[in-house]
Parts: C-alpha cells; structure tokens; sequence
C-alpha cells in the first residue's frame, strides 16, 4: 500500500510515529505495560532524589523514554493521529532536523513544567503529548490563518495558536477521564510546557531551515 504524498514528504515524522507505536505493541503484547510506565516513566520525585534509585533508566533519559510509554491504545492512537496530522506539514517546512529538535526539546520541556509544578509526584508522567505540544505550537504559529480581527498578522497567529492549545489539552482531558487506567493522569503543565516550548523555536528553526539551504 502506496503512502499519502505527505507523509511519503515527512519520513521523520513517520519514523517516530512508527517508533512509537512499536514500543507500545511490545509492552502490551508482553504484559510490561505497568513496569514500562514505572521504569520508563517521568517521574519528577525522582529528579528531586526523592524516589525511583534502583529504577534501570537514568532519571534524564526518561523525558525521552516516557513518549514511547502509553496508557492504553486510545491515548496512543490520538497522540500519534495528531502527531501524524501536525508533524507532516510541520516537518516540510522546517525540515527533518527542526521536528526531531521540537519534539527532543518539547519532551523535556515538558518534563521540566511538570517538575515546576510538583517535585514530590510520583506517579509516572508517560505518553507523547508533551513532545507532540510542541509540534501543535510550532504548527499553529506555522500555520496559523488570521480569522480574528487583529490588526497584528503575528498576533492573530499565536492567538490561533492558543484556542489550538486550548483543544489539544481539553481533548487530552476528556481522553484521561474517559480511559484513565492504573493511576495514571493527564498533565496539564507538560502539556502547557511541550506547547509554549514549540512557540518559541518555530521562527528560529524556520530561520536555521532557509539559512543552511
């Protein structure tokens, strides 16, 4: 079966789609779903030194190793749709450098807002969205059309930006009510920090992109 050109045009952002759906089928299909959540998870106590020493992953690597761990299928599969929605267009322009470096610095500036919020939390920050946040923000400054009557064209786009924020948490929310499992919640903070992260490196990746072209 022959790709969609735009996704064939966004091998990146197919990659780590791909990558990350294999990680979750592995842990379902083993029954490591909990263990890889503990383990693989962000836990902001851990950073603090307040829990999780004998965990085997190193406490900074599990801001990267938390978007390979999901809850249950359906926060999988919204994370990866809008990953896969956002991250193409995104991607052809800012190349397959600039959405690896979104979504490296989302995930950790995820991390770092929800370790702001709560230091002593320890239950197991997991999933995508927080990387992904940052592809939505980059995507809704990218992309942003003005609809709202703003004199400035740039503020029209980061209030498009924001209402795009403002759903993607929303819908975040009620997928966490919906299908909440072992413990594990929706963090509204990673979400926010993923996002405001991608707002702030679209224009200088759009810049580094055409300078080295």
């Amino acid at each position: 079966m022959r790709l969609p050109d735009d996704l064939r045009a966004a091998p990146v952002t197919l990659a780590i789609a791909i990558l990350t759906a294999v990680a979750w089928l592995i842990a379902w299909a083993l029954g490591w779903q909990e263990p890889a959540a503990v383990g693989g998870g962000f836990i902001p106590a851990r950073v603090a030194g307040l829990a999780g020493d004998d965990l085997p992953i190193p406490v900074l690597l599990t801001p990267l190793t938390a978007t390979l761990v999901h809850s249950g299928f359906v926060h999988l599969l919204f994370n990866l749709v809008m990953l896969l929605f956002c991250g193409r267009s995104v991607e052809r322009v800012l190349g397959g450098q600039g959405i690896v470096i979104l979504y490296l610095v989302g995930a950790y500036a995820s991390a770092a807002a929800q370790y702001a919020v709560d230091t002593g939390e320890i239950v197991p920050m997991v999933g995508a969205s927080g990387a992904i946040s940052a592809v939505l923000g980059a995507f809704g400054l990218l992309f942003g059309r003005n609809k709202v009557k703003v004199a400035h064209p740039g503020l029209a786009s980061l209030l498009h930006a924001l209402w795009l924020a403002a759903a993607w948490i929303g819908l975040q929310l009620l997928i966490g009510l919906t299908f909440e499992t072992s413990g594990l919640r929706i963090a509204i903070a990673a979400h926010i920090g993923g996002f405001l992260a991608g707002l702030v490196l679209a224009r200088p990746l759009l810049l580094l992109k055409w300078r080295g072209a």
